[in-house]
């Protein structure tokens, strides 16, 4: 009998974001919500990452009644967000009291998986989190950030697992954010994770498609064993998105392996989308084939098309392939961190800032806090003399220990200044919201009355023209003795002579 392979789609968070800046409005996803729900997948991934961020920041749409609605619409399918650690969904670290109450209201929301991560795979950044999750009921999925250095190998992630599972997930994601993860190594390190944690702790696996290579990645990860696999809406996938959702179902006929999904709800999906999408045209990737050179720069998915987008509106779009070559650079310097949220965008500014203004001649705050070890430690060793500048720009010495336990209790303080604002309706979920983004929040909870924006463009018809010949063809005959060169020219199917002369 084959083996059933679970299905996470991602068209309701991360195949947006990574193809068009997350600037997708809700009323563009509901009507698909109906299908989705009875299409059978194991999840839907709706919530979390830049999210939260791009629906105060340019959408002008309470986050949290997104979640309300998406339990509403899809009461069949479990309900998935990304949950970054210590960090929640903001740049920081946050106390673990903050910790555990965001937890608590994302559950009582509506959410029902939770894929907990950290940047730099860091475990003591997963501890609070994970524990909180499981003190709700809920699905704690530990992630693994994959990727390639001359410090990451096969065994320190099959390591990382097992810490995973001592800590009491309930599954495993393998989260490659760029399209790294090549189908041997796939293999391989789907197959150490099942030797070493058992076949009872399910291994999902989350791939971009930048670099062409990941949906042969999948099929290997099946082959180890892999039992849960994400996939997009195929007119929402590809570029810096994902494998399509299609494909994947199409490529397992004949295996030994199959999944439940209903391929015709999941068409209509796919048809809704492809109108969608064409209203979001100023917001889309330039990258929309395949990236080989992401192997060097490892910028995930994600981030490619927000850094495309405010490149562009610094005026410095030409300065792209620059930054991106200078990545790595930045990366070897603060020890190979995983680029992936906020690692990525903190990496991704600096480089810009060293392309713009000089090596590491200016240093982000949260740069110089990486460096020193207040997000957490990375696997490599960082470079003495950055780390010297860092430690004289932030005026601090570098830690060790749990960037947590340096935190004092804040949220009384957050409840204070947040319920200060204009708008703010005193609830747990506004302070929250003020919590993961000060600056950001304040001009939200002052216009939320005014509604959702949607940023899409109304498409209109085209003007009807004068029809087009039906065919026109030149073929150039060889030249005449005189000079001259004759042409059979054809016009609705119909050919003339025509001799031009040279004179």
């Amino acid at each position: 009998m084959p083996k059933t392979i679970e299905v996470t789609d991602l068209i309701l968070r991360d195949a947006h974001q990574s193809l068009m800046a997350t600037r997708m409005a809700m009323e563009d996803m509901v009507p698909a919500c109906e299908d989705l729900d009875n299409a059978g997948y194991w999840s839907l991934e709706c919530w979390g990452g830049a999210t939260f961020d791009s629906c105060i920041r340019f959408l002008n749409e309470d986050p949290w009644e997104r979640l309300r609605t998406f339990r509403k619409l899809l009461p069949n399918t479990r309900l998935q967000m990304l949950l970054r650690g210590q960090n929640l969904l903001g740049y920081r670290h946050y106390e673990d009291g903050v910790v555990e109450r965001f937890v608590e209201k994302v559950a009582e929301n509506g959410m029902d998986v939770f894929r907990v991560f950290d940047a730099l795979n860091d475990i003591r950044n997963l501890q609070t989190s994970i524990r909180a999750v499981k003190k709700v009921g809920k699905h704690a999925q530990g992630t693994i950030c994959y990727t390639v250095s001359p410090v990451h190998t096969i065994q320190s992630f099959v390591e990382l697992a097992r810490q995973l599972k001592k800590m009491g997930c309930d599954s495993l994601c393998i989260k490659d954010m760029a399209g790294l993860l090549k189908p041997k190594p796939a293999y391989d390190l789907v197959s150490g994770i099942k030797r070493a944690c058992g076949d009872d702790l399910p291994v999902h696996l989350h791939v971009h498609a930048t670099t062409g290579v990941t949906l042969v990645s999948i099929m290997k990860a099946v082959e180890a064993g892999c039992d849960i696999v994400d996939t997009a809406i195929s007119s929402m996938s590809l570029g810096p998105g994902h494998n399509p959702t299609e494909s994947f179902i199409e490529m397992l006929e004949g295996t030994e392996f199959t999944t439940r999904l209903d391929l015709e709800r999941i068409l209509r999906v796919k048809e809704h989308f492809n109108k969608i999408r064409p209203r979001y045209t100023e917001f889309l990737s330039n990258i929309t084939g395949v990236d080989t050179e992401i192997f060097e720069s490892q910028i995930p998915g994600g981030m490619i098309s927000n850094m495309e987008s405010q490149l562009k509106g610094q005026g410095a779009a030409d300065k792209l392939k620059q930054v991106l070559a200078e990545v790595p650079n930045v990366r070897r310097i603060c020890g190979y961190p995983p680029l992936v949220t906020p690692s990525s965008q903190i990496v991704g500014t600096q480089a810009v800032f060293n392309v713009l203004m000089g090596n590491y001649k200016v240093l982000t705050g949260e740069f110089a806090d990486l460096m020193l070890g207040y997000y957490g430690r990375t696997l490599g060793d960082k470079d003495p003399d950055v780390l010297k500048k860092a430690a004289e720009h932030a005026r601090k010495q570098p830690i060790t220990c749990r960037p947590a336990d340096l935190l004092k209790p804040e949220w009384e303080q957050l409840r204070t200044e947040a319920i200060a604002l204009k708008g703010c309706n005193g609830s747990d979920e506004d302070v929250l919201t003020y919590a993961m983004f000060p600056q950001v929040a304040p001009k939200f909870f002052a216009s939320r009355h005014e509604g959702p924006k949607n940023l899409g463009k109304v498409l209109e018809m085209p003007k009807p023209s004068a029809p087009a010949p039906k065919s026109q063809a030149v073929v150039p005959a060889a030249p005449l003795a005189s000079g001259s060169t004759q042409y059979v020219i054809t016009i609705n199917g119909k050919s003339h002579n025509v001799t031009v002369s040279q004179k």
